[in-house]
């Protein structure tokens, strides 16, 4: 055998062990919401598993705008939304929509330095509730950047330079209603398609061409968006997209857009917000006012059959963040209670609560109330991002909640239930913290010395 043909035998191997052992090759990188797979899982060996009373080093702090978008991380660039406002005044009510006008931007950093590398931006004039900025964070796929605004400005840029490829608008486009909140559903993307939530008769959901922006399919009805990103999963032989729109859970072939199965599921005010979270043949899915359920997905067939719903409040109703599922247990923040909690996988009972990570020193109930949780799977540790701007480490499991301890990264810059919040979800890449408000954007060291 010669040289050159062995040597792309062992390329090969190289790729199939990476791809089977650890599911992404690239596990330095923080590509898009809730990291490269979107179920709040980080890889990267090599980091700190506690947190000094006198915190981890600050690498660089660079300014920003106001916004909700989390960071994306690929390669030695960060990629970050937000919103400069020009006119108007922040109201911050839920009943209120103040009539702004600005720029929503897309910026690209130096992820170790923090300095500007290009920026793209466009008029935006906001008339949502809660309009710090938009909602959802950049994916990061093949050197290209896909954003959706809150007005619904779906946009494609190239990750090297910024420059604009195609840009969609989903109200003016498609009459879609803008949610009360905004678009906020974080845009998937394929190795062909762009998908994302849309409302409206019949294109509850629509997929795009990556290219060209055209309309591949349109599927389901439903009020509007929502708030719920698009997520694919393999079970039942094929590969499903699954959708939460404000009516129903579906799964859909995402090909061409065909439903599998629907599960009717109305969380109140229309706040279909956490990503259904699969486990093994487990699918949970969790909304305010204890509208839960979880579903065990079929081997032999794409189907599910409910195996229970509802819960008494020794349970959890998720809000603003999407829970983690590890070893037979549910951990997230309970909208009513307002605090971490772990919850059984099997009946969605209750184990345990702590207010620390959302709200260090807090006793009582929070609405609202919310932390970031993220598992890091080489230590089985978990990092938490509360509320008050604090990072958390963490062991979580069904005995209990011991802290590794926590810092203070960034002050709690918006306003929510007569409280100051930050309700951005961090990245994880580079053995780095990427934690944003409505005024920086900072890198913490989570490097191990």
């Amino acid at each position: 055998m010669c040289s050159s043909t062995l040597s792309r035998k062992r390329t090969l191997i190289c790729v199939v062990i990476c791809f089977f052992v650890s599911g992404d090759c690239f596990a330095d990188d923080w590509p898009q919401w809730m990291g490269p797979s979107r179920d709040g899982v980080y890889n990267e060996a090599g980091i700190v598993d506690s947190i000094p009373e006198t915190g981890l080093p600050i690498k660089w702090r660079a300014p920003v705008n106001g916004g909700y978008s989390g960071p994306a991380v690929v390669g030695q660039r960060v990629f970050l939304m937000d919103y400069r406002r020009t006119k108007g005044d922040l109201v911050e009510q839920p009943d209120a929509k103040p009539e702004l006008e600005g720029f929503e931007r897309i910026v690209c950093f130096d992820a170790q330095t923090g300095k500007q590398v290009w920026q793209h931006e466009y008029q935006c004039s906001y008339r949502i509730s809660y309009p710090a900025g938009p909602r959802a964070t950049p994916t990061v796929i093949d050197g290209l950047v896909v954003t959706l605004g809150a007005q619904g400005d779906l946009v494609v840029l190239s990750s090297t330079d910024g420059q604009l490829k195609w840009q969609r608008n989903l109200s003016d486009d498609f009459s879609a209603d803008v949610p009360v909140w905004g678009f906020a559903a974080h845009p998937l993307v394929t190795d062909t398609m762009v998908i994302t939530m849309v409302g409206g008769p019949d294109q509850a959901v629509i997929a795009f061409d990556r290219s060209t922006g055209k309309v591949i399919w349109k599927s389901l009805s439903s009020s509007d968006a929502g708030y719920c990103p698009p997520s694919l999963i393999k079970a039942g032989g094929v590969e499903q997209l699954i959708v939460w729109h404000p009516q129903a859970v579906a799964s859909l072939n995402p090909i061409d857009g065909t439903v599998y199965w629907t599960v009717p599921l109305e969380p109140d005010y229309g706040m279909s917000i956490a990503r259904p979270q699969r486990l093994d043949d487990h699918l949970f899915v969790s909304g305010i006012v204890n509208k839960n359920v979880m579903l065990r997905l079929s081997d032999e067939r794409p189907a599910v059959t409910e195996l229970w719903s509802g819960t008494p409040k020794t349970s959890m109703s998720v809000s603003t963040m999407t829970p983690v599922m590890h070893d037979g247990l549910i951990f997230g923040c309970d909208e009513t209670l307002g605090a971490v909690v772990a919850a059984r996988i099997e009946d969605g009972k209750r184990l345990w609560s702590s207010y620390y990570p959302v709200r260090p020193g807090n006793s009582r109930p929070l609405s609202a109330g919310n932390a970031f949780v993220t598992r890091h799977a080489p230590s089985g540790l978990y990092l938490l991002f509360g509320e008050q701007g604090h990072l958390t480490i963490a062991k979580m499991d069904a005995d209990g909640f011991q802290s590794r301890g926590q810092m203070k990264v960034v002050a709690p810059t918006q306003s929510a239930f007569g409280r100051k919040v930050i309700w951005s979800h961090p990245a994880y890449a580079g053995k780095t913290a990427y934690i944003r408000n409505d005024k920086e954007l900072v890198a913490v060291d989570l490097a191990k010395k």
